[in-house]
């Protein structure tokens, strides 16, 4: 078989709207793999679960909703809702792939990726397949953090939670205190629980202007109404190294030696690890536990394998977000083409640029409000 030009590996937002730009740009000999379905990751979301991101139509303005995936679509729109739920933005990409044609290969799994000379070679379920450029677009819902801690399978991931209204117990202790760990006190206490959140910082506090280290503004304006009930215990500088559990009660140890008891299993809301840890070898990795890019997002190991998604880093800049990561689709296509030489439309890397979709240049991106 003839090699492939581009392969995606991910049939998310990042793979979905990577693939809609080469489309647009009139690029027909790319493939998506996607080991499940289009947009499976949010189909499992807790059913009560949330975009922290809000949805607004406003193209007439040149803002375009934070959640697209491309210019000219609003999930806003779309579903008349500002926060969108798991299931209600799986399907938004699914009318994205089914509305631009996307060539997408679902329950293809990778099981091996090995660069040969000038190629990649994927083993995906029982076949080979050649591509000469390989965008990793994985995501990490599928890696949830847990192996900082001892005994945390005595625990369940709150990724693993299909809704908060089926846990039986009336008193919770979650570990985490980040978005999805207030996500889960919140939804938790709306179901007349008490809850104790044990976090290694007292995030809430933080007053840094970017929502990738701070929480977001729906998420604080959630916590305070179930603060304001009495229900919850917020614990800042505690954190958890050990889980046991004796007869049936769990017991949270501390690093400070302090213990809590739990008669319900604990709920890490301790994060995810990086989707390319699939293909860890190909990729250098950082100190905070993420790949090493250039300024491409291309590995800086592996020529032609690129990184797309909420793992992409550059210095301080962190594209965790949707509205963040949808800014450097342009970025890989544009290289990649150029690269080769492949003729495409100048016009559609400008309308991208026009709406924000477009970040070449890193250095606008420090984030500093004043009030």
């Amino acid at each position: 078989m003839k090699p492939k030009k581009i392969i995606i590996v991910g049939a998310g937002p990042s793979g979905i709207g990577f693939g809609i730009l080469l489309k647009q740009l009139g690029i027909e000999d790319f493939l998506i793999l996607e080991k499940d379905m289009v947009g499976s990751t949010f189909f499992k979301w807790p059913k009560e679960m949330k975009l922290i991101t809000p949805s607004f139509t406003g193209h007439g303005f040149g803002l375009l909703d934070l959640n697209a995936i491309t210019p000219d679509t609003s999930p806003a729109y779309t579903f008349d809702k500002e926060h969108l739920t798991g299931e209600d933005y799986g399907s938004y990409l699914e009318l994205m792939a089914e509305h631009f044609d996307l060539p997408i290969y679902e329950e293809a799994f990778v099981h091996e990726v090995v660069k040969e000379g000038e190629h990649f070679k994927l083993t995906v379920n029982n076949e080979e397949i050649a591509v000469e450029h390989l965008v990793w677009a994985t995501g990490e819902f599928q890696f949830p953090r847990m192996h900082s801690i001892e005994g945390a399978e005595l625990g369940i991931h709150n990724s693993r939670v299909r809704s908060w209204g089926e846990l039986q117990g009336d008193e919770f202790i979650i570990i985490g205190g980040y978005e999805s760990g207030v996500d889960a006190a919140y939804h938790l206490i709306k179901n007349n629980k008490k809850v104790t959140v044990l976090s290694r910082s007292s995030i809430w506090n933080s007053e840094d202007a970017d929502p990738s280290l701070s929480l977001s503004p729906y998420t604080k304006e959630r916590l305070l109404s179930i603060q304001e009930s009495g229900q919850l215990n917020l614990v800042g500088n505690a954190e958890v190294v050990k889980i046991t559990k004796e007869e049936k009660s769990y017991f949270l140890h501390l690093v400070d030696g302090t213990v809590y008891q739990s008669k319900t299993q604990p709920i890490l809301a301790t994060g995810f690890l990086s989707g390319a840890n699939q293909i860890q070898s190909l990729f250098e990795w950082g100190e905070d536990g993420v790949p090493v890019l250039t300024e491409q997002d291309e590995s800086t190991i592996t020529s032609n394998l690129f990184l797309l998604g909420p793992n992409v880093r550059h210095k301080q800049v962190i594209f965790c977000f949707i509205y963040k990561f949808r800014q450097r689709f342009a970025v890989v296509a544009k290289e990649i083409l150029e690269r080769n030489a492949v003729p495409y439309k100048e016009e559609i890397f400008e309308k991208y640029r026009r709406n924000q979709m477009f970040l070449e240049d890193l250095s606008c991106c420090e984030v500093k409000c004043e009030c």
